[in-house]
This record gives C-alpha cells, structure tokens and sequence, in this order.
C-alpha cells in the first residue's frame, strides 16, 4: 500500500520512514527532494511539493509531520508566522484534496502539539480535555493546526490527531540541546522545576503512528506522550544521575526569559500530559519511564535497554 509522509525527512519522519519502507510504498514530501533520497535510497520517492500529486486517492494514508521547528529560532512576529504558515499550509492543502478526492486515503494522521493545553500546573490532562478559547501562541497554532485537520473527516478518511511531547532521541533532538550544562556538571532545574515535563521516545513515537495507521478503529485525538510525566526538575536530576553528573545548578526563570524571550514559556510552564485514549486502544510503550528512555538515549549501546 501506498503512503504519503510530509515532514518525512524530520526526527520522527526519518524514524517512520525507516520502520515502514519495507511493507509500504512511501513518498516522502520534503523541500530537498534529493536530499530525501540520498538518506532513504530509491525504494523511496521524494516530491518537492503537493502540487506534483496527481491524484491524493493513490495513497492508503497521509501522515502529516511537515511544520518549521518551534524551538529553532527566538520567537519574533515574524518567526511566528513561519511557524503557523508551515503548518497551517501544509494540512489545509491535504484536507481540501483528500475533501476534493472520490476515493480519498483511507486515514490521515496529523500532527499536534501539548503546547494545546496551555499552562495546566500539575492537573492531568487527557484527550476529553478541551481548550474553548486558545490563549497564548502554542494554544492558538494547535487549535487551528487541529480544525484543518479534522475537517477531512468523512465516511471514508479516519482522521488522528496526535498531540505530540518532547520527543528524545540518542541524536538530534531537544534532549542533545539540553546536554552541555550537564556534561560540565552544571545541570540542574529549570525555573521553579516545578511544571510538569511530557515527553516521549523517538521509537515509541514512530511506533504510535504505526499503530494508528493500522488499527482501523482508531481516530480523533490521541496524546502522544510517555505515561510517566515527571516535574522538570526530576527529569534534570534523571538525567544528571544517568550521566553520572553533577545537578546543583538552577536556571532562573529571568534568566531564560532574558535568552529566550515568549519562547521560554514553554520551558516555564508545563503540562502533565498522559496517553489514555493509545492505552485505551491497546498501545504498550517501550519505554514508558524517563530512567529507561534517558538510558537508552545517553548510555552507549552495549549499556542500553533492549526494545522491540
């Protein structure tokens, strides 16, 4: 069967890609359609833009990653358009050609964010959690991100929603650019250290999409976070004890609000995010704690956690 990847060539597009190129036909969307090959090899194909799809019904599934990184760049107006646009685009586009298609996909899987639920404290929220009036920018940009999405719905098209955490991966995400202070034995909490840290592993992430892809049963909004979300101060002290460092260090809340602007919202405050509805369904996490998923990150192959 046929898949369509945006945002293939990510983090997460990348680990997706490589799990499901042996049992699907996939094409990636990717502005380096070139690039795209040279990582995944010419079993997969590579378009630079929608426009070059003649026909969206072709595809059994959409998965929909394709957004400008959100912590990429400080937070100006401009910067901030860049984001809404990159999103925003991208679904609207899928949602109108799957809309248009006599025999659309059969599921479009679309991306989210927790930044959804805004600053909750250490109130659990689950799927049944609804934001009526979107308040800061992370709110606002996944309520809309969302209504795009979900207007593809139909008797034909199932459509997920998966409201993605800080994904950790052993190379090039969040955790790699929280390191350095922790390395030179200077990790330590983050503000307060109080707000609550959702995340999830790299490989449990791609797993969920491939679980949602398959279970025919499953659509609408699904958390896509770990079931163990810590206070940040105690994901810091895992991961200086994984490490084996130091952690005495605070960062003061000025401090980041100084180097990062609005941007350090995110890293102020928090959400205590559980996955109900993928644990409803059936889904088991490999790595459901953060000593098991720092572990594997951090440590050297031969000291990691097997998983499947």
């Amino acid at each position: 069967m046929k898949l369509l990847i945006t945002g293939g060539t990510g983090l997460i597009g990348t680990e997706l890609v490589k799990r499901l190129r042996e049992r699907y036909s996939i094409t990636v969307l990717s502005r380096k359609p070139k690039r795209a090959i040279e990582r995944f090899g010419k079993g997969v194909h590579a378009l630079a833009s929608l426009d070059e799809v003649q026909n969206i019904g072709d595809f059994y599934g959409v998965i929909n990653l394709q957004g400008e990184g959100i912590a990429d760049k400080r937070w100006s107006e401009r910067q901030k358009l860049r984001i809404q646009q990159s999103r925003w685009g991208i679904t609207r586009q899928l949602t109108e050609l799957i809309q248009q298609s006599d025999t659309p996909p059969q599921v479009l899987i679309s991306g989210s964010a927790i930044g959804y639920y805004g600053d909750q404290g250490s109130q659990t929220m689950t799927e049944d959690e609804v934001v009526e009036r979107p308040e800061d920018f992370a709110q606002q940009l996944c309520a809309e991100w969302e209504r795009l999405a979900l207007a593809a719905q139909s008797e034909k098209t199932r459509v997920c929603i998966v409201r993605t955490g800080v994904v950790l991966a052993s190379e090039g995400s969040a955790l790699q650019k929280m390191l350095p202070p922790y390395l030179l034995g200077l990790g330590g909490p983050l503000g307060s250290g109080k707000q609550y840290f959702s995340w999830i592993h790299l490989q449990d992430m791609a797993r969920l999409l491939e679980f949602l892809l398959e279970q025919d049963s499953c659509h609408g909004i699904y958390n896509a976070t770990a079931p163990e979300p810590v206070p940040q101060e105690e994901f810091s002290a895992t991961i200086a004890k994984v490490l084996r460092k130091s952690h005495f260090m605070r960062v003061p809340a000025w401090v980041l609000k100084l180097l990062l602007g609005e941007m350090s919202q995110m890293l102020l405050t928090g959400q205590r995010v559980v996955p109900a509805r993928l644990q409803q369904a059936g889904f088991e996490f490999n790595y459901p704690s953060p000593a098991v998923a720092l572990r594997d990150c951090l440590l050297p192959p031969s000291s990691r956690p097997q998983s499947s």
